[in-house]
């Protein structure tokens, strides 16, 4: 019978995981998590025994001579998950305000936990290229390259947004690049609606202290967050639309996202005329 010292079946079982999204090793041992949760609800229900209970259920509460128990505690996506979306974007927005400079703004993220990517991620992914530049573009969240490198837009999609400013005499020292998501999300998948929200007042404050002359979003995703549209990206595209972030209104271009242009080239001629408008309005700026 095949086991997985054979070398066929070991590259079979790592396509199978890499095609699943799993393309990168946060530990260097498999962890149970269904036995972990089996073992923290023990722990839980053995604390309840030891505590007893007066007449209507009420825990009876330690004497000044007794020390409470406390469980050990958790890991930093066990904290986040803990924390309510609602509650954890009220931080963010806190935090966030609290920041008078990017180099602040960028510590702040290094220590939230309010976000649970942060856990899984490798690193934080907060920008690329040149702050003081009159033009910013925004993504939706890094990849795996980006997570390694902790660069936004260095894998395939980071070459050809790359060559598409090159095409209009730009590079990376005369453009600054965020994305609205600072943390890779697991296996790539697309962040969720309460992982935006947490995380949007950090690109809003990001936004705010650049204060680019014009920005550009990349793909549906951060246009809708940053715009507050619900069209799609073929809607939106090729249309200058104000974008108002604590009283900075700042004309946005939405274009088609790198990633996007990679599975379907022939619609390169739609960025590129998008692209020539932003040209023009630097030029005019």
């Amino acid at each position: 019978m095949p086991t997985l010292a054979d070398p066929g079946i070991t590259a079979s079982l790592l396509r199978w995981h890499v095609d699943a999204g799993v393309d990168l090793a946060l530990d260097d041992h498999p962890h149970d998590r269904f036995a972990e949760s089996r073992v923290q609800s023990s722990q839980r229900a053995a604390l309840e025994r030891d505590i007893p209970r007066e007449e209507g259920e009420h825990r009876r509460l330690p004497t000044t001579t007794e020390q409470p128990r406390r469980p050990a505690p958790a890991p930093a996506a066990q904290r986040a998950a803990s924390i309510a979306p609602l509650e954890a974007a009220e931080t963010a927005r806190a935090l966030a305000a609290s920041a008078r400079t990017l180099d602040e703004l960028r510590a702040v993220l290094e220590k939230f936990e309010g976000c649970a990517l942060r856990s899984t991620a490798t690193r934080l992914v907060f920008a690329d290229g040149n702050p003081g530049a009159p033009l910013m573009l925004v993504g939706e969240a890094p990849g795996g390259d980006e997570d390694r490198q902790g660069k936004p837009f260095v894998g395939r999609a980071g070459r050809l947004l790359d060559k598409m400013l090159l095409a209009i005499g730009l590079d990376r020292s005369q453009v600054y690049i965020a994305n609205i998501i600072p943390w890779r999300p697991p296996g790539n998948r697309t962040p969720t609606p309460q992982e935006t929200a947490i995380c949007l007042p950090f690109i809003q404050r990001q936004i705010e202290l650049a204060a680019p002359r014009l920005l550009v979003t990349l793909g549906a995703p951060s246009t809708q967050t940053l715009l507050g549209v619900k069209d799609g990206i073929m809607r939106s595209r090729g249309r200058w639309t104000p974008c108002t972030i604590a009283g900075l209104t700042i004309p946005t271009m939405p274009i088609l996202h790198p990633a996007y242009l990679l599975r379907q080239p022939s619609h390169k001629r739609l960025a590129w005329r998008d692209l020539l408008a932003v040209k023009k309005a630097l030029e005019a700026s």
